[in-house]
């Protein structure tokens, strides 16, 4: 257990891929599912909180139905997949945990469920009760609903926003590859990486290069893009190798993603989202303000993209193209492009109404 222990963990979030869970066949790996209970139940026994992101609702229900490419041929079959694989899923973690003492929980959601903040809210204030109750959830995306335009597409990323709306303090990808190597583990040389204190370009340039291990949906790019969503909420994520029969309670080798400190909720919540509506390009002026705690004014901004409203979640790109700060708009997308590069005194006239103080105020901005 010295794996994010109890102690210095009162919350967890596990995510479990489908390689791990379900085997070539479409079979639930049923021992290796009953080692993960028993690590649970002896975590939930020390005092710690669980929930469980479990991905193969595909994959069992594609064996079911007998559908071809593992259910992925087409989005009706991988849809159809899901909504039959889901019962089996559920079932045979609530018969697991049942087994020792524990009860399970079912909890289904889309991208919106996460990125719309009253349905967080909602979401969160359910996973506090369930983790109240010592109840274990199992969440999963909703996929017989879910399309590819409104879908987190890999457990990776939504075990790190359940995370956040659990205010867990750690997250575990149990995968079936020991954590980030500098290049493609299969090469020569290849080099394990232990401990990420800071997720930069050449970080994410080792996934680019191949680091992934190809299997589900996910792979080391969303991996990364996990730990990112975890660390801007406060919480060290690790990846870590699943293989083992009890990879909870056991050294299994791993990489650790540093979280620096936690973030209000809000701000985390704003750094973490996965959809914007547009996204406004600033100077290096306007860049050094926003390091500093000031708002966006319209002067900063060099060029606005997209379609979005006021109060819509917009991106902010640094004047060297990557992202900088996420926020929600206080204009339009029509008039942000009118004001783009104005002087404060000038919007009144360009706009015909009184301006508001910022394109983008620091209360409703967090940075990247």
């Amino acid at each position: 257990m010295s794996l994010f222990p109890p102690s210095s963990c009162p919350r967890l979030t596990v995510k479990i891929g489908s390689a791990l869970l379900v085997d070539p066949d479409g079979g639930v790996r049923r021992d290796w599912l009953a080692g993960i209970a028993a690590d649970i139940a002896a975590r939930v026994a020390a005092g710690q909180q669980i929930a469980v992101v479990s991905s193969g609702a595909i994959a069992l229900g594609a064996r079911r139905l007998k559908l071809a490419k593992g259910g992925r041929a087409s989005l009706e079959d991988a849809q159809a997949a899901a909504a039959v694989g889901q019962i089996a899923l559920s079932q045979v973690w609530a018969e697991m945990l049942g087994a020792e003492g524990l009860t399970a929980a079912q909890m289904l959601v889309t991208l919106d469920d996460l990125e719309d903040r009253r349905r967080y809210l909602n979401a969160a204030a359910t996973l506090d009760r369930l983790l109240g109750l010592k109840v274990v959830p199992i969440l999963n995306e909703n996929d017989s609903v879910a399309t590819e335009e409104i879908r987190f597409g890999d457990n990776d990323r939504l075990a790190a926003r359940v995370a956040q709306a659990a205010g867990a303090q750690g997250v575990v990808l149990l995968s079936d590859i020991d954590g980030l190597y500098d290049r493609n583990p299969a090469l020569p040389g290849a080099v394990h990486i232990a401990r990420v204190e800071r997720i930069d370009a050449a970080i994410e340039a080792m996934a680019d290069r191949g680091s992934a291990s190809g299997m589900g949906s996910g792979g080391m790019v969303s991996k990364i893009a996990a730990a990112r969503i975890a660390n801007a909420a406060g919480a060290h994520l690790a990846i870590a190798n699943g293989r083992a029969d009890r990879p909870l309670s056991s050294d299994a080798r791993h990489t650790l993603f540093v979280a620096e400190k936690s973030a209000p909720a809000r701000k985390a919540w704003l750094a973490g989202g996965l959809t914007a509506k547009g996204m406004i390009h600033i100077d290096a002026g306007a860049a050094r303000a926003l390091t500093d705690g000031k708002s966006l004014l319209a002067a900063g901004a060099t060029r606005v993209e997209g379609s979005f409203a006021r109060g819509d979640l917009i991106a902010i790109s640094g004047p060297d193209g990557a992202p900088f700060a996420r926020g929600l708009s206080e204009y339009d997308a029509a008039d942000a492009v009118r004001i783009t590069g104005k002087r404060s005194d000038e919007l009144g006239a360009i706009l015909g109404y009184a301006p508001r103080a910022a394109l983008v105020h620091r209360n409703h901005m967090a940075l990247l």
